[in-house]
């Protein structure tokens, strides 16, 4: 497994709030503003309604430790009454997979376009829940995965090819400070409605370009190097070399991870 598929496992740095600027980012800026179409509002508003309502019985959840049977109910409720799929379109349980069964596969238009692994509401997810519903997407070719016990949801891209490579796009905690318009922003890239108009994907593409990976990549190409000399040379007088600069910010400046 690549670097970049590790990293993406074992340190999701992705904060809900920060998922609206990534795609603004992505955007052309415009003079006016952005009229909000009326499907898109009624989604975040249902989507906002979803979580409020969810809170107590996910705490109950919790506190009595409910087994994953149980927490599956609330992710079913959450996926229909929240983000607007339809529980016996779009829904499929136990799909099978080689002998092995996910716990939901998505359908968006009748094709598969995600699955998702739902663990007991109080089993922190992990690298092997990852690898798990991992298995299943490759072996379909899907893009989409999906991991959650119900209070946290992450959604991650794969990236076919030797090896594969997997990114974190978003991830929300139902039940954390963070304000209720951040958490129903985020998720909204995993309603129906984005998904079949494909706007996570601009949300992965925005994310995926300002990764650490991406900029030491950037960082490390000739023209900026160069430009690096240059500004070197202004603020010291030293006519520093390319090839020693390239060194020193491989070694001693970014870190090693990321060469």
């Amino acid at each position: 497994m690549s670097d970049q598929t590790s990293e993406a496992l074992v340190t999701p740095d992705a904060v809900a709030t920060r998922h609206e600027g990534d795609i603004r980012g992505a955007r052309k800026a415009s003079a006016t503003p952005r009229t909000m179409p009326k499907w898109e509002s009624e989604a975040r508003n249902r989507i906002r309604t979803a979580i409020r309502r969810c809170g107590k019985p996910l705490s109950d959840l919790i506190a009595r430790d409910a087994n994953e049977g149980d927490t599956r109910l609330l992710v079913t409720d959450f996926l229909c009454e929240g983000l607007g799929y339809d529980k016996y379109e779009d829904l499929t349980t136990e799909y099978q997979v080689k002998g092995e069964f996910a716990d939901y596969g998505i359908r968006v238009d009748k094709q598969l376009a995600a699955f998702i692994e739902v663990k007991r509401c109080t089993q922190k997810l992990g690298v092997k829940h990852l690898r798990q519903v991992q298995m299943y997407a490759v072996n379909e070719g899907v893009e989409w995965m999906v991991l959650t016990n119900g209070q946290v949801w992450q959604v991650y891209h794969l990236t076919g090819g030797l090896p594969v490579v997997v990114d974190l796009a978003l991830e929300v905690d139902l039940l954390d400070e963070g304000g209720l318009t951040g958490k129903a922003d985020a998720l909204f890239y995993l309603s129906k409605e984005a998904f079949k108009r494909r706007l996570i994907d601009d949300l992965w593409k925005a994310r995926a370009a300002t990764a650490p990976k991406s900029l030491v990549r950037v960082l490390l190409t000739p023209v900026i190097l160069d430009a690096v000399r240059k500004e070197l040379r202004r603020q010291t007088g030293h006519n520093a070399d390319e090839k020693e600069i390239e060194r020193v910010l491989q070694t001693e400046v970014l870190r090693p991870d990321l060469v």
